[in-house]
Formats: C-alpha cells, sequence, structure tokens
C-alpha cells in the first residue's frame, strides 16, 4: 500500500501560494442565503408560535436543505474555478463605521470555509430529518427545531466570516443555541444544569476570544483575516504568542479540550440529535477551525503553536481513558468525540504539514460520529430511553439496521483499513513523527497509542451493545427505529465507509492547500511510512481483541469492578472537582468579600451618611419651632457672635 503522507506533502510543496480572495460573482454572490435560510426558519417558528406547530417541524428541515442546497451549488462553481480564483469576498453592508475602526459584514467564500458549510448542512440536515421521527411526540418539537435551525444559522455564520469580530457574534451564536438545547428539556434539574455548565464553561473560552480580537486591533487597527495576516508579518514573536494563546484558550471552551473539556459529557443531557450536532458536525468543531483560520498567527509563533499541539495530546489521551470506564453509551461517544477533537488540535498544532490533515479528520469525523450518536439514540429510542451498556446486549437481531449502520461508523473510528478513519486519523499519526528532537516521538507514539486505545474503547462500546448475551430488562421490548431515523443514518454509514478514500484520492488537501498557508517542505518520519502503519494496525487489532475477550466473550457484569484507576477515568480525572475546588469555591469567597464589602462598606458608607446627615436634620429641627421669642433670642446669639468675632480681628 502507498505511504500516506508523503503525496500529500508533496502536494502541499507545489502548491500555490495563498491568493487574494476575488470579488464574489455567480452562485456565491447569493451566499447570504446560507446563513439567510436558517436564519428565516428560525424566526418564522419562534415568531409564529403555535401556529406554526403543524408544519414548523418540515419547514425547518426543507430551509436547512435549501442552505446545503446553495452551499453545493457553490462547491461545483468553485471546482470549475483555478485554484488562484476560488476563494471569494461576499460584502454584505456596513457594519462599524466608527472613526478609525472601519468594519464591513462580510463572508470569506474559500475552500476551507466550503469544507465546513458542505459537513455543517449536510450533516445538519440529515439530523433534521433524524429529528423529525425522534421527536414526533415532543409537545414542543416546532420550538426544538427553531433552535436546530438558529444553531445551523450561528455556526454557518461562524465559518463564513471574513472578520474575527463576526465570527464572534457566529461563536456567540452557537453557545446560545447550544444552551437552549442541551436544556430543551429543562424542567429536570440535571438537564438545566447541564446546560448551565455548557453555557459558563464555554464563556471562559469566550474571553479568550475577545481579548483576542481586542489584541489583533491594538496591533494590526483592523480585525479581518487579510489584514491581521498581512500585519503578522510585521508583529513581534511575543505579541503574536499572546494572541495565539487567547485563540487557543478560545478554542479549548469551545472544542471540549483540556482544561475546559468537562462539560461535553454532560451536554449528552440534551436529547440525542442534539448530542449529534454538537459533537459531529458543528459546535465542538469550531475551535479546529479558528485555530486553522488563524494559521498566519501561529506559523509566526512557534510558542503557541507547540501549544496548541501539546493540549491536543493531552485531550485526546484523557478523552480515550475517560471512554475506558464509561457505561453511558452516550457519555462514552462524548469521550470519543474529546478525544478525536485532540487529534485535529494536535494536527492543527503541527503547523502547515497537519492544517490539512486536521480538517481532513474532521469531515470524515463529522460523518461517523454522527452515525454513531444517531445510532445510539436509535438503540435508546428501542430500549426505554435507557442509556446503560450493561443492560444492553445482543440488540443485533431485533435493530439490524442500527446496528449495520454503527459497524461502519465503529470501523471508520478504529482505523480499519480503507475506511474513512483509516484515511484520515492514520495521516495525522504520520504527520506527529514528522520533526525534529523530542516532539516526533512524544507526539507520535502519543497518537499511535491512543489509537490502541480508541480500538478498545469503542469495540467496548459496539459489543456490550450489539453483541454478547441479553442484558435486558423485564420491560424491553427492543425494536428498530422509523424510516425518518434509519435512512439518515444509512447514509452517514456509506459517508463512514467510503468518503475518506473519495477525500484521499480526489486531492483533497491539494485543494484546501491555498487556504492553509501553500508551501511545505517535504520532510520523511523519523520511522519509516510501514513501520507506522504496521504498528498501528498491530494496535488496532490488539485493543480490538482485548475488547471481544471482555465485552463479548465473557458476561458483562451488571455493575463495574471497583478500582482506583476506573474510578478516576469515570470521574473524568476528577476535573469538576478540581473545577469546585479552584474555581466555584474561591468564586463563592471572593462574591462572599465583595458582598460583605458591598454591604458594610459602600451600603454602610452610604447608610452612615444619611443617619448622620438624619440626626444633624432632628438637632436642626428642633430649632425651627414656630415661637417668635426663640427666633428672636436665635438673632440676638447671632448678633453677639458677629460683634464678638469683629472684636477679636481687631
Amino acid at each position: 500500500m502507498q505511504p500516506l503522507i508523503a503525496p500529500a506533502l508533496s502536494a502541499l510543496a507545489t502548491s500555490e501560494a495563498p491568493s487574494t480572495a476575488v470579488p464574489a460573482d455567480g452562485v456565491a454572490a447569493m451566499g447570504w442565503l446560507l446563513v439567510g435560510l436558517p436564519l428565516l426558519g428560525a424566526a418564522l417558528l419562534l415568531i409564529g408560535g403555535r401556529r406554526t406547530n403543524s408544519f414548523g417541524p418540515a419547514l425547518a428541515t426543507g430551509l436547512s436543505w435549501a442552505s446545503f442546497g446553495v452551499g453545493a451549488a457553490i462547491f461545483i462553481e468553485m471546482l470549475g474555478r483555478d485554484s488562484g480564483s476560488r476563494a471569494q469576498h461576499l460584502t454584505l453592508w456596513s457594519w462599524i463605521p466608527t472613526g478609525p475602526f472601519q468594519l464591513d459584514a462580510g463572508m470569506l467564500i474559500d475552500q476551507l470555509s466550503i469544507s465546513f458549510v458542505l459537513l455543517i448542512t449536510f450533516v445538519g440536515s440529515l439530523i433534521h430529518v433524524y429529528s423529525m421521527g425522534y421527536m414526533s411526540h415532543d409537545v414542543d418539537r416546532r420550538k426544538f427545531f427553531a433552535f436546530l435551525n438558529l444553531f445551523v444559522a450561528a455556526m454557518l455564520t461562524l465559518v463564513l466570516a471574513d472578520n474575527y469580530l463576526l465570527l464572534y457574534v457566529g461563536w456567540e451564536g452557537v453557545g446560545l443555541a447550544s444552551y437552549l438545547l442541551i436544556g430543551f428539556w429543562n424542567w429536570n434539574p440535571p438537564y438545566a444544569s447541564a446546560a448551565n455548565k455548557a453555557f459558563i464553561a464555554n464563556r471562559i473560552g469566550d474571553y479568550g476570544l475577545g481579548l483576542a480580537i481586542m489584541a489583533m486591533f491594538a496591533t494590526f487597527g483592523t480585525v479581518t483575516f487579510a489584514g491581521v495576516a498581512q500585519g503578522a508579518a510585521q508583529a513581534s514573536t511575543g505579541t503574536l504568542t499572546i494572541i495565539g494563546l487567547l485563540l487557543l484558550l478560545a478554542a479549548c471552551g469551545k472544542s471540549a479540550q483540556f482544561p475546559l473539556q468537562s462539560w461535553l459529557g454532560d451536554a449528552m443531557a440534551g436529547p440525542t440529535p442534539v448530542s449529534a450536532l454538537i459533537h459531529a458536525a458543528t459546535m465542538v468543531t469550531a475551535g479546529v477551525y479558528l485555530i486553522v483560520r488563524s494559521h498566519p498567527i501561529y506559523n509566526l509563533a512557534p510558542n503557541a503553536q507547540l501549544a496548541v499541539a501539546v493540549v491536543g495530546a493531552i485531550t485526546l489521551t484523557m478523552g480515550a481513558i475517560i471512554g475506558c470506564a464509561k457505561d453511558d453509551i452516550k457519555k462514552a461517544l462524548a469521550a470519543s468525540t474529546m478525544s478525536q477533537i485532540g487529534y485535529m488540535m494536535l494536527a492543527a498544532g503541527l503547523g502547515p504539514i497537519g492544517y490539512a490533515f486536521a480538517i481532513f479528520h474532521l469531515l470524515t469525523h463529522g460523518f461517523f460520529k454522527a452515525g454513531m450518536f444517531l445510532g445510539a439514540g436509535s438503540v435508546m429510542h428501542g430500549m426505554n430511553d435507557r442509556v446503560n451498556m450493561r443492560t444492553f446486549g445482543n440488540l443485533s437481531g431485533p435493530m439490524k439496521i442500527t446496528w449495520a449502520t454503527f459497524l461502519c461508523g465503529w470501523l471508520a473510528i478504529i482505523g480499519f483499513p480503507l475506511l474513512s478513519g483509516f484515511w484520515s486519523k492514520d495521516k495525522i499519526i504520520e504527520s506527529a513523527f514528522v520533526g525534529e528532537g523530542w516532539r516526533p516521538w512524544v507526539f507520535g507514539l502519543t497518537t499511535l497509542l491512543v489509537a490502541g486505545l480508541t480500538a478498545f474503547y469503542m469495540s467496548r462500546l459496539f459489543f456490550m451493545t450489539f453483541h454478547g448475551k441479553k442484558r435486558w430488562l423485564p420491560d424491553d421490548h427492543p425494536h428498530e427505529s422509523p424510516l425518518t431515523m434509519t435512512i439518515p443514518m444509512v447514509i452517514l454509514a456509506i459517508g463512514s465507509v467510503g468518503l475518506g478514500a473519495l477525500l484521499n484520492f480526489g486531492g483533497f488537501t491539494d485543494f484546501l492547500a491555498p487556504a492553509t498557508g501553500g508551501h511545505v517542505e517535504h520532510h520523511e518520519p523519523v520511522l519509516s511510512i510501514p513501520v507506522i502503519m504496521g504498528a498501528t494496525m498491530l494496535l488496532m487489532v490488539a485493543g480490538v481483541a482485548l475488547a471481544w475477550m471482555r465485552y463479548w466473550r465473557d458476561d458483562v457484569a451488571a455493575e463495574p469492578r471497583a478500582s482506583f484507576a476506573r474510578t478516576v477515568a469515570a470521574r473524568d480525572f476528577f476535573q469538576d472537582d478540581v473545577n469546585h475546588g479552584g474555581l466555584v469555591v474561591p468564586g463563592r469567597a471572593l462574591v462572599d468579600a465583595l458582598t460583605y464589602t458591598d454591604d458594610h462598606g459602600v451600603d454602610g458608607s452610604a447608610r452612615g451618611l444619611a443617619g448622620g446627615i438624619t440626626a444633624m436634620s432632628g438637632l436642626v429641627r428642633r430649632a425651627q419651632n414656630g415661637f417668635v421669642r426663640s427666633y428672636a433670642l436665635t438673632m440676638l446669639l447671632g448678633v453677639v457672635l458677629v460683634l464678638g468675632a469683629l472684636w477679636v480681628v481687631q
């Protein structure tokens, strides 16, 4: 089999330098419809209220598909252009015309943004279709579909913006929509709490993005992508490093990377289609997009770039270990998402050699992870909404379509040869072995070992759910889901199988290169390609075999075996405890101190001043008694005092 990394490096090495975006024409001039259509759907369903109950879900789904149609038309037209004119710029209106700060609201439709547009609208529309079956009995389904449309519109705003400030608008919109969707069943306190946790954790990252934008304006005098890229060449390394670290903080919050990853598992409280939307095609990919889009900064700030790779390496390892200990099928998939996004962040932190591979894996992951989340929802649909895999087993019989589609996703994510994950994740592993000094050994071996862990915990999930002995509860009657749920799963399964090969042999890295930095010199990994591939395959087989022995061949215990290691992993490395001790407790102490200062200091001073004036007023009021003799005596005393003062002065 041909080496995976060398052809891509050669393609990058011969690619043209990033081109300047040309004014949008043709279909791209209608790019505003990409955001406008789902935003219109959200507005109609929210403003229309109950009058839209009968047709609201269908309308929202249709508008999402219409947005995909516009994106597909723009993409097809883009392929007909030469690489130097594929990036197009669309000015929408004059947004902030305030003195020296002149900023238009505009769209940048290039190879990077159109890749995200197609993923968001296609997978997002499939999730809309799935939701029509999954949420069919919910009395508030119209509102749910409005929030889905809002989510898609916000994410499209984020990836299509031509400047960081408009990106921030989409960034905040995604945060708002995720809060509304995660807490959709907010009458359940844990669900409401999970929505709050996700919102607050993201706000920490949002501060990083806000400060980064301020630093950009202070340094470059602009916040447009083109202006920042041009100004970065003249900025100091220290300034770029600060901006890069602030952007990384933002990415950690939105993409659930260390140390802001604790919200992701709790976000499973929302309806399962929300989990698929957040974890596959939209929200958690935003941080990867931000890092790759900001490559002009990271290329000139090596320390910030290294920090991205380190964060990715830590997170992909933590996510894999956590996934080994989760019995909740959705939380196990959430841990997997955390780990897979870690792969992407690590690739982005490798610099120009990894940018395209990060996006490559992001696209394939969007299909197989969305398919598995929808598969988890199908299992819940047939198992009375339970999520504990220890009460599943042998569901491959009554749920054949769910089993088959989940099988495709499982094989793809573990890197089974020729499926999507094989083409994308393995390229990241091989890229991690490129470099000098300690980095290729630390990053390369980390990605390699986690590939084995991924095979184990994903096989554990698959075998516990669909194979082995039945562990159903007495009232369980598993059955296949309706077509509105299974058809999207089948389509995503097809993508899980074939998308990776299509992108690999279709020259996706060459297509993406102008938007991710251009020229890259050719370097060989520190280990040969066959050795890396062989080690990856060996660890994958070992992980599957171990999971087969423990969770298919042997009986699965009703309760997990207690151990310290399992407790650490099951409790997410005590991240909630760390956050509570490091943030919540000091935060409450600070609030209590400020409250005391406010009550006894600020308010106390005000109350003391008011009390003093009241007492003085009481004394003065006694002199105003209405008796003429008192006033005459007061006047006499005043005359005496004046005469005495004059006598002393003379």
